[in-house]
């Protein structure tokens, strides 16, 4: 997810940063909270560390790219009794790559049904798997194709239109598509209006990063970061466009950085624009720190598009259990791995071998009678009087005249569930408020999900080849929002169109309507806004196939319960207190909560990441592994939190 173009000023400032506080201190763009180097730790020969208790029993809960991440880890580390339970018949959570006819020939085009966007935090100029981020490393290690995404108002793109206010926002003429091309990445976008909204978020944006270019992984970083937390925990992001604008940072008030110093009128286009790149209108009521955060430390930075483990033409290259039927260790069947798009990862993941071990994750789950078990639900943690955590659940729960109950005991338990899931699915039992107070049962029950909606379809190849009125990438305020009409390759045998890409409330609207009367509406809607701007005035629907379009709504899928954890004003610090939860309480609880209902980066791939390899870290310190490269837990910062 991202709140809107690439906005690469984090990347390109990043060569002020100051000298690091430490040889594990992360460099700037990173994520503020904890400013720690997580692929200097992973990428070691070894791992994250040598585990003395190899037979420490441990159940993960989702296969989803966290608990994926973390079993691989924990493997690396030398634990060997590893459990993974999956709900669904596949793997990979909310990376979701559907492929009508994945094998083939020519293939067909991926659709992103979930993330597809992916922050790497490299630096401007350097490569983006030479990041600073897990997803660069392990991008790099699977040898995963990447390319610039066609974000909106991107060099990336041929052009991006814009249509607000039925075409008639600059208030005089005929309705008009604005079009905005930006071939060298520094044209401002069209109209007067557009480029004031872009003036000012500009202006703010770029004093709060230059300023924190110059601290973050300093000495200084945790008292600045602190600073800014306590001065905008309380404001939403719709309070933050409107609080005035300052002239200077001062030091004196180092938290404080002023608002964007929006008018109404500027307010209203903001919401259904950004910064001409897409609406950031979803976010207006969740706590002004999540877009922020995303802008300011490099989350929309050099934004990428996974293509897969592919060759140039968009073939798969040669990988364990391509096009073979997979199965678990009960011998039931799940998805095959097909190696496209951002699904690739988390394929690359279970089944890629691990150099240092010579087998893969899969592998060695497939040595054990209960190692993977897909197609079952846990219903059920208790805690038992000998320490260790009860976990029950269904397996063959697709199947009701077969699901089975059935229930194991482990020494640690990883939950990567989201958090609407835990709640309504699993029933936590005997564990004491020392081990699971209420404030941390009540701060993931009252998280805030968002729901998403996308409408992806195949596209003719002659759209992107030959059309030159249709702007290749729209932004309106219309129902449909966001569309993007982009290319892997030429091998493909279509290109793809995202019909409609909403968020909230724009896509709580659509909810009522099937699939089929949705992807025909999203057209009929882009035809008719095409044909009445009166300079472009043709329809998009001869070049789209509606009849093989594909809709995903999050919020009503029963493996996800939402697409996205975000928090609203006033809510930070228990979503921090959640995230503390893996040090200050688990090696008592037995319980490691993980994922993004446990991050406050909402959207993403890395929390996946870092908090994954969190609980691994934690789980080390818990057994008394040995850590690889020097690392002790005195180099691993703690989550700063309100007093």
């Amino acid at each position: 997810m991202t709140i809107g173009s690439s906005y690469n000023h984090p990347a390109n400032v990043a060569t002020t940063q100051a000298s690091p506080s430490s040889t594990w201190a992360a460099r700037f763009p990173n994520p503020p909270d904890l400013c720690f180097d997580y692929r200097k730790l992973v990428e070691q020969a070894g791992g994250i560390a040598n585990s003395s208790l190899t037979d420490h029993r441990i159940c993960i809960v989702g296969a989803g790219v966290t608990g994926l991440t973390a079993a691989r880890e924990l493997l690396r580390c030398g634990f060997t009794q590893i459990t993974v339970i999956e709900q669904s018949q596949r793997v990979g959570g909310r990376h979701l790559t559907v492929v009508n006819n994945p094998h083939s020939s020519p293939a067909s085009t991926p659709f992103e049904m979930g993330a597809m966007r992916m922050p790497f935090f490299n630096r401007t100029g350097e490569a983006p798997k030479d990041g600073c981020s897990l997803m660069a490393y392990y991008a790099k290690l699977f040898d995963l194709r990447i390319s610039d995404f066609p974000n909106p108002g991107t060099p990336w793109v041929a052009s991006t239109g814009i249509y607000l206010q039925e075409g008639e926002l600059e208030g005089e003429g005929e309705p008009r598509m604005l079009i905005w091309n930006n071939p060298d990445g520094t044209t401002l976008p069209p109209s007067t209006v557009l480029q004031q909204v872009y003036a000012k978020w500009h202006r703010f944006a770029a004093r709060m990063t230059e300023h924190v270019a110059t601290v973050y992984g300093s000495q200084r970083w945790e008292a600045q970061w602190a600073a800014i937390v306590a001065h905008y925990h309380t404001l939403s992001f719709r309070d933050l466009v409107r609080l005035p604008a300052l002239d200077s940072w001062d030091a004196d008030a180092p938290g404080d950085f002023g608002g964007l110093g929006m008018s109404p009128e500027e307010s209203a286009i903001f919401y259904a624009i950004g910064i001409g790149d897409g609406s950031w209108g979803a976010f207006y009521d969740v706590c002004c720190l999540y877009p922020l955060r995303t802008a300011i430390f490099g989350f929309s930075s050099h934004l990428q598009l996974v293509h897969g483990r592919v060759d140039e033409q968009g073939n798969p290259l040669q990988a364990p259990y391509l096009g073979d039927a997979v199965h678990d260790s009960k011998g039931l069947r799940f998805a095959t791995p097909s190696y496209l798009g951002l699904a690739a990862l988390d394929e690359c993941l279970l089944f890629m071998e691990i150099g240092e071990l010579g087998k893969s994750l899969y592998s060695h789950l497939l040595q054990h009678n209960d190692g993977l078990l897909t197609d079952s639900a846990v219903s059920a943690l208790s805690k038992l009087p000998d320490g260790k955590v009860r976990v029950q659940y269904q397996w063959n729960v697709s199947n009701p005249d077969k699901t089975t109950p059935l229930s194991a005991d482990f020494d640690s338990v990883i939950v990567t569930l989201p958090s609407w899931l835990i709640e309504t699915n699993v029933h936590l039992g005997d564990f004491t408020s020392a081990m699971l107070p209420s404030s941390i049962i009540n701060a993931y029950k009252t998280a805030h999900w968002e729901t998403s909606c996308k409408v992806y379809a195949p596209l003719k190849k002659s759209f992107l080849r030959k059309n030159r009125r249709i702007p290749q990438i729209l932004v309106t305020d219309s129902f449909v929002h966001d569309v993007y009409a982009y290319r892997y390759n030429e091998s493909y045998a279509y290109d793809c169109i995202l019909l409609s890409y909403t968020w909230e409330d724009d896509a709580t609207k659509l909810a009522s309507f099937s699939d089929a009367e949705l992807a025909k509406k999203c057209v009929k809607e882009l035809d008719r806004i095409l044909l009445r701007c009166t300079n472009i005035e043709q329809p998009i629907s001869p070049y789209v196939d509606t009849d093989n379009a594909r809709v995903q709504r999050w919020v009503t899928d029963r493996n996800a319960l939402g697409c996205a954890k975000l928090y609203r004003a006033g809510t930070y610090y228990e979503a921090i207190s959640l995230m503390k939860y893996n040090r200050d309480l688990s090696e008592h609880s037995g319980l490691y909560l993980v994922g993004e209902s446990f991050s406050v980066d909402a959207g993403w791939t890395e929390p996946c990441f870092r908090t994954a390899v969190d609980s691994v870290i934690n789980i080390c310190r818990k057994t008394g592994a040995a850590f690889n490269g020097g690392f002790s837990m005195d180099d691993y910062p703690h989550y700063q939190v309100k007093v």
